[in-house]
């Protein structure tokens, strides 16, 4: 983006992560990197990268932006516009964990400071470097305000952040390194013409038609197969009560290789093995709990609906919905459903354009609004149960000043009505589970990954 340019519009899209902002419900997104030291790496190797990171000589694109009224979130005439006198000191940071540093203690740390909210009167992002970790590990938790950026955004630029050299010492950090503009812009204050109105509203009637005939189309076949989930079907559930700012965050990482192999096996795609898991994960916490529902949990899952050469930036994302087959005890009749559920969703979204399928979406969800009325969460029934996405990352390993990467695990946001969101990313042939949930509305939350992790064992044995 140029320079010249003193003040960005938010899009609509983004401008809702802004207006659902709550002492409870806090709109920002994370991502937990561990890395393995170089074996070379001097006894203050951390203490020099800290200071390296507070005394960048520039900050690019999105992290020097700030929003132009953070004392009035919801703000029509709502911007970005650049920090001129930004504090590295306070958006870099670094904590030790105590010992013996396992992976509890990380978690521990992590899901605290998850549970604290931005600050918007500074660009909406923070970068903790965490050491203490056995072996001479360390972690790194970046938090940064979905309205600034998203998931997938986030990917690329982690992606650009590291390298795939372990002798390459002198990568940039990720706020250093300007990032190319985006495919679309967001449009200037004050910007655009007639021509543009006129384009908008040429597509915007056509979108109209498309999401009309497949708003049809999905009564037609809810009418024909009980596989497909329409809206308002998702089962009441302790999942979609109301949330604290408290949060609890637990990982899982399992070889990605296993869950095509099983994919395969089941002519389904990696998705459906992610929501399979997520099932049997959940139907095993909820039975323990006594709180399973006699109808099949339903899972809202993100889809990109992007060009392949978009290089990101704002929100572009629709949606289906999908039933976990949380009611079949079989593991292998579960994914078997789940495949089913999800052909049938995704045979909705054919032929349709971006813009529809986005529109779309928002048909599909817009009951979830109600969820976040004051005093509705758990009263209303749940649009849908869990919000479970997939994160495509890069393939080959990656390394930072010669550290290696071993995992990195996204962390989301969970809502009142929402109180556990499930996000995986794929990092070099490993698929990084991260659960982060309410910790007073869902007790032991931790069980859940050690559940995926043995259901994927099960659901091998299953498949064959």
């Amino acid at each position: 983006m140029p320079l010249a340019m003193s003040r960005q519009r938010l899009t609509s899209s983004d401008a809702m992560f802004l207006y659902l902002e709550s002492r409870e419900t806090m709109m920002h997104v994370a991502g937990l990197l561990t890395f393995a030291p170089p074996p070379d790496a001097p006894p203050d190797h951390l203490r020099r990268l800290v200071d390296e990171m507070r005394v960048a000589p520039v900050v690019h694109r999105p992290w020097n932006l700030k929003l132009r009224t953070p004392d009035l979130l919801v703000n029509p005439l709502q911007a970005w516009v650049e920090d001129k006198h930004m504090d590295l000191d306070y958006h870099v940071r670094r904590t030790a964990l105590p010992s013996p540093g396992d992976e509890r203690e990380l978690g521990i740390v992590v899901s605290r400071l998850h549970g604290n909210p931005i600050d918007f009167h500074r660009p909406p992002w923070e970068l903790h470097l965490i050491e203490g970790l056995e072996g001479g590990r360390y972690a790194l938790y970046c938090k940064v305000h979905h309205a600034l950026v998203d998931g997938y955004s986030a990917m690329r630029i982690l992606s650009n952040s590291l390298s795939r050299d372990a002798s390459d010492r002198k990568r940039p950090l990720f706020f250093s390194i300007e990032q190319p503009p985006a495919a679309r812009a967001p449009a200037e204050e004050g910007g655009g013409s007639i021509f543009d109105v006129v384009s908008a509203v040429r597509d915007q009637l056509g979108t109209s038609r498309s999401v009309g005939h497949a708003l049809m189309n999905l009564a037609r076949a809810r009418m024909k197969t009980k596989d497909i989930v329409s809206p308002l079907q998702a089962p009441r559930c302790i999942l979609n009560r109301r949330i604290s700012r408290s949060r609890r965050f637990a990982t899982q990482k399992l070889d990605l290789g296993r869950l095509k192999a099983v994919a395969k096996a089941a002519n389904g795609t990696l998705n459906d093995v992610v929501l399979a898991l997520s099932g049997a994960s959940l139907r095993r916490y909820l039975l323990e709990l006594d709180a399973l529902p006699e109808a099949p949990l339903v899972a809202m899952v993100p889809v990109n609906v992007r060009p392949k050469d978009d290089r990101g930036g704002g929100n572009a994302v629709g949606a289906i919905l999908a039933s976990l087959a949380t009611h079949v005890a079989d593991p292998a009749e579960r994914l078997s459903d789940v495949i089913a559920s999800t052909r049938l969703a995704k045979d909705q979204l054919q032929g349709m354009s971006k813009a529809a399928i986005i529109q779309y979406s928002a048909l599909l969800l817009s009951p979830f609004m109600m969820q976040l009325v004051p005093g509705a969460s758990g009263r209303v029934r749940p649009a849908f149960n869990v919000v479970i996405s997939n994160v495509p990352g890069p393939d080959e390993p990656l390394y930072f000043r010669g550290a290696r990467l071993e995992a990195a695990y996204p962390m989301s946001i969970p809502v009142h009505g929402l109180a556990l969101n499930i996000t995986c990313n794929s990092y070099a042939g490993g698929l990084d589970f991260g659960f982060i949930g309410c910790r007073d509305t869902l007790p032991h939350l931790q069980r859940l990954a050690v559940y995926c992790g043995e259901a994927l064992v099960e659901l091998e044995q299953a498949v064959g």
